[in-house]
């Protein structure tokens, strides 16, 4: 399958190395979606370091089959670029990952009313006000969409992502 990764500077390193890694050994693709092609994002951390893979402007939703939002400041980027806004908007039929604050992006394309979803401790309240149904769980799978709160929920989300995507439980060992 292939998957869209969307990403700004200041993304969480782990939220997003952990699961491209463990993508892309289950042979799924990941084109990493930025603000421009060839740009280098560094994590909020420092220790990841990527380039885009594309720009949002040459990025067609038709051509995935699903989305990762990993967390940190990126989610918050995204969310005020209308590109972002309606590239996320069109996988509301296809599997979405989004941890910690990358459901603030599903939350301004419109997708999280009514839907059963977790994410980081402050942006909760945000998301329960927009009317969906939080939790606090360390993973929670509602249909094709797939949240965690945090770091320490990498193993839940990452597990129950390529289960969404037909891996099963199953996962590389340390993920």
């Amino acid at each position: 399958m292939r998957i869209a990764c969307v990403l700004a500077a200041g993304f969480e390193d782990s939220e997003f190395r952990v699961p491209y890694d463990a993508f892309r050994t289950a042979g799924h693709e990941v084109t990493i979606v930025g603000f421009e092609r060839g740009q280098t994002l560094v994590g909020k951390k420092g220790k990841e370091k990527v380039k885009s893979d594309a720009s949002i402007d040459a990025a067609d939703r038709d051509d995935f089959d699903a989305l990762f939002i990993p967390g940190g400041h990126s989610p918050d980027q995204l969310r005020s670029d209308p590109r972002f806004v309606a590239f996320a908007r069109g996988f509301n039929d296809k599997p979405i990952f989004a941890i910690c604050h990358g459901p603030q992006l599903l939350l301004t394309a419109g997708l999280i009313r009514a839907r059963r979803l977790t994410a980081w401790k402050t942006v909760q309240d945000d998301l329960r006000a927009a009317g969906a149904d939080v939790v606090d769980e360390a993973v929670v799978v509602d249909g094709n969409l797939v949240t965690s709160r945090q770091p320490s929920d990498l193993d839940a989300f990452v597990g129950a992502s390529l289960a969404l995507l037909g891996e099963g439980a199953h996962h590389p060992a340390g993920v």
